[in-house]
């Protein structure tokens, strides 16, 4: 949804180098509120956020709307809205409808914005002083921690990437400052890959994947990140380190021990940001990276199975008053933030920004809000043990499966601090045919293909058809790059917060048949994937270039 500003926009306060007029009139009027809720649901965000014109679809084959009749295990990409969460978003703007009748928009939107923050803050058991920036996707919150970084390093950094091949693909162009789409989610047209005013600068890129033969975690990451921001500082810059918690494959780096020798070496030196925008991590290891010190960017659209997208930063106590105070601000963050997207104690801050509500991001936080409350309202005992239950279950049908290769994970490195993610949530494997990987083209059109009826293309027995026509979404493909040998695709099966409170009953025996019948539409979902290498009856399924690896 685009509508003319009344007063100067800010893409073009930054063009004529003015900040934009705060206060130049109301972008947004009541009227706006009244627009479909499936429409303001995929608005105010970038193309990916696009619906397909026949079949109303992102590019990641998600509605605006639930389909309760599509199996999601699809969380470390995206998942389609369920129907708890599509009520909150309904309810939250009919409450925002009746407010606005005694109030500006802004004032009221502004009101139910920090509203969120503190039900967010409560439902991660963080400190009331942690604050929350909202953003329209977890690549926009990475501008966000850029921005903010170069303020508390007090000049340019250097960003270095840890996990740059197993990250979002726009994050290649966020690390250096640049625009990762073709559009802002405020609607100003940009040049992708163009420099955003004031943030652009140099990147560096740390590769998790290891060059042995075989796909395994390469086991000289601390050593390559310690080298990386040695050779950096050296060339007097600091230093925006990201690293991983958890990558498309569940993996993390670098360790605790490295942290422990970055903050030794290099105080005030090196701004960590955690990508945690998956959110398999556990509230107290979340906690103890604030603690530290560290941004962390999170998104309610990953692990809690919100829709697409919705991002944050938080920010650790004790940095407000430094980056409220920021007196420079880079031109081009006015183009990818808002007023409320800010906490409303950085009074100062907010004030050089225009009153902009993003009504579709704030939605998408309500219906991810509703998904991270039914979460964690489930005991946690019950929360691991269907977590290990699963893992447990999917490690050995993707073992047992003859078309499946399975690819290690990295949680051997998980601890305490990990509560139910000391398991695995993410479980990639290869597919392959006479023992061999399949193309990556080939890859992407069996995932196409699982989100589709497939039984007219597999045809066989009335059993192979009713498996064929099941409709269900895995995680995106993932490329690989591998020294001397060719490129793979992974494909992803996810377990995602959903699937726990679907599974949870104060009925011992109830939540025992609920954990049996997800491990039975994931046994029917590897049926369907033999049965459409088998067939080869992936052909005809039509090319969408937003799932391709």
């Amino acid at each position: 949804m685009r509508r003319e500003p009344s007063g100067m926009s800010a893409g073009a306060s930054r063009l004529s180098g003015q900040e934009p007029v705060p206060d130049g009139g109301s972008r947004y009027r009541l009227r706006d509120l009244f627009t479909p809720l499936d429409t303001l649901l995929v608005s105010g965000g970038d193309p990916r956020l696009a619906l397909d014109a026949s079949d109303r679809v992102n590019g990641y084959g998600c509605a605006a709307s639930p389909e309760p009749e599509i199996w999601n295990f699809a969380s470390s990409t995206a998942s389609t809205i369920s129907q708890a969460a599509y009520d909150r978003a309904a309810l939250a703007r009919e409450e925002l409808m009746h407010k606005c009748l005694f109030d500006e928009v802004e004032i009221a939107f502004d009101a139910r914005c920090e509203d969120m923050r503190d039900e967010l803050r409560g439902h991660l058991q963080l400190s009331a002083r942690v604050d929350i920036v909202f953003s329209p996707s977890g690549t926009d919150s990475q501008l966000h921690a850029l921005f903010l970084a170069r303020v508390l390093l007090g000049a340019p950094p250097v960003t270095i990437v840890v996990g740059a091949d197993q990250t979002g693909s726009g994050t290649i162009h966020t690390a250096r400052g640049h625009h990762f789409s073709s559009m802002t989610a405020s609607g100003l047209a940009v040049r992708k890959d163009g420099a955003v005013a004031g943030l652009a600068g140099a990147s560096v890129a740390l590769p998790l994947l290891g060059t042995a033969p075989g796909i395994a975690m390469r086991a000289d990451i601390d050593a390559a990140v310690v080298d990386a921001i040695e050779a950096t500082i050296a060339q007097g810059a600091p230093v925006l380190l990201q690293i991983m918690d958890a990558s498309k494959l569940g993996w993390r780096a670098p360790s605790e021990a490295c942290l422990d020798e970055i903050a030794r070496r290099w105080p005030r030196k090196v701004q960590i940001v955690v990508d945690a925008c998956q959110a398999r991590l556990g509230r107290r290891r979340l906690r103890s990276y604030l603690d530290r010190g560290y941004l962390v960017l999170m998104s309610g659209s990953k692990f809690f199975g919100g829709p697409a997208f919705s991002g944050a930063v938080l920010v650790p106590k004790g940095l407000s008053r430094s980056l409220d105070r920021v007196e420079r601000i880079a031109p081009g963050i006015f183009d990818y933030a808002g007023r409320c997207d800010w906490p409303v104690a950085w009074t100062a801050l907010r004030s050089r920004f225009e009153r902009r509500p993003n009504f579709g991001q704030w939605l998408r936080w309500e219906a991810a809000l509703a998904e991270i409350g039914r979460y964690y309202a489930v005991p946690g005992a019950f929360r691991a043990g269907v977590l290990a239950g699963l893992a447990a279950g999917i490690d050995s049908m993707i073992a047992l499966s003859p078309s499946l290769r399975p690819v290690p994970s990295a949680i051997g490195t998980a601890g305490a601090d990990d509560e139910e993610f000391a398991q695995a949530t993410i479980f990639p494997f290869i597919l392959l045919r006479d023992g061999k990987p399949v193309s990556i083209a080939e890859t992407g059109a069996v995932h196409r293909a699982l989100a589709r009826d497939m039984s007219e293309a597999i045809g066989g027995s009335a059993a192979d058809r009713q498996v064929a026509v099941q409709r269900c979404l895995l995680g995106q493909p993932v490329r690989l790059e591998r020294q001397d040998e060719a490129p793979l695709a992974v494909l992803r099966l996810c377990v995602g917060a959903r699937l726990v409170t679907e599974a949870w009953s104060p009925d011992i025996a109830q939540a025992q048949r609920n954990v049996q019948d997800i491990l039975d539409r994931i046994a029917h979902v590897l049926v369907k994937i033999e049965l459409l290498l088998d067939r080869g009856a992936v052909a005809a399924v039509p090319v969408n270039s937003a799932f391709e690896v």
